[in-house]
């Protein structure tokens, strides 16, 4: 077998190495299930995310590896012009459609860490810029919180992580939230109820982590001593304050 290379970790997911054109990843009782979404995601001619290739010796999950470049950190700059927002929410609304159509399987298991605002279709749940690898495509990476949810629920989480919706970031974001929804083709309910959303989805991040780290459960719980906490409810103030300017964004009167 060829060598193993240690890959960066992401806040949740233990050892992830490449093994020639391969991802080797720690799997859990819902990985199955994932694997059959994603399954289904390329039959259905999404090319965004990693082909599931069932399980090595050591019981972990083999993913195709997706070359190119995580804009995350200094590399955030590369989701700064309009046509990468466009091309981020397009990619989304790809992955929406083709999962209306996914039925799972009866014995289907996922990892839900917060319950979304209702059950639609499978959604990924952490569409951000730590889990996009920019490459000859765009691929989404770490479906391991794939789970039932919403398409809002899921663009909620998008539009704070890539315009991104913080008070660190001095990009014009309301302008960047209608570039989003535009791309998206969300229709004017759509932007009605993401609105309230926005911060709803944020808030609910840091709850769970104060409530997994009042459990001492990690990685939550270091996560929490090391101020993700404090950022997600510095967002979701900075969200709720700014309430006119997405909806003026979103051309909502």
């Amino acid at each position: 077998m060829d060598e193993e290379i240690l890959l960066p970790r992401g806040n949740v997911s233990g050892d992830i190495v490449r093994v020639g054109d391969t991802v080797r990843r720690p799997a859990g009782p819902w990985t199955p299930s994932v694997h059959a979404f994603l399954e289904h995601l390329h039959a259905a001619g999404f090319a965004h995310a990693p082909r599931p290739l069932g399980f090595d010796e050591r019981g972990r999950e083999v993913l195709t590896f997706a070359a190119g470049t995580v804009p995350w950190g200094d590399e955030l700059r590369l989701l700064a012009a309009d046509d990468a927002v466009r091309a981020v929410a397009r990619v989304i609304r790809e992955l929406h459609d083709a999962a209306a159509g996914f039925v799972p399987p009866p014995d289907a298991v996922w990892n839900t860490l917060i319950a979304p605002d209702r059950a639609e279709l499978i959604t990924h749940n952490d569409l951000a810029p730590w889990n996009l690898v920019i490459g000859d495509r765009l691929t989404f990476i770490d479906w391991d919180g794939t789970a039932p949810g919403s398409r809002l629920w899921d663009l909620a989480y998008a539009a704070h992580g890539f315009l991104p919706l913080a008070r660190w970031s001095d990009w014009d974001h309301g302008r960047r939230l209608g570039v989003f929804a535009d791309a998206y083709g969300a229709d004017e309910a759509m932007r009605e109820a993401l609105v309230p959303l926005l911060a709803r989805r944020t808030a609910a991040m840091h709850d769970f982590l104060r409530e997994q780290a009042a459990l001492g459960v990690e990685p939550w719980l270091t996560h929490w001593r090391t101020g993700h906490g404090d950022a997600w409810r510095d967002d979701t103030a900075y969200i709720e304050e700014h309430g006119t300017v997405w909806r003026r964004a979103l051309g909502l009167s």
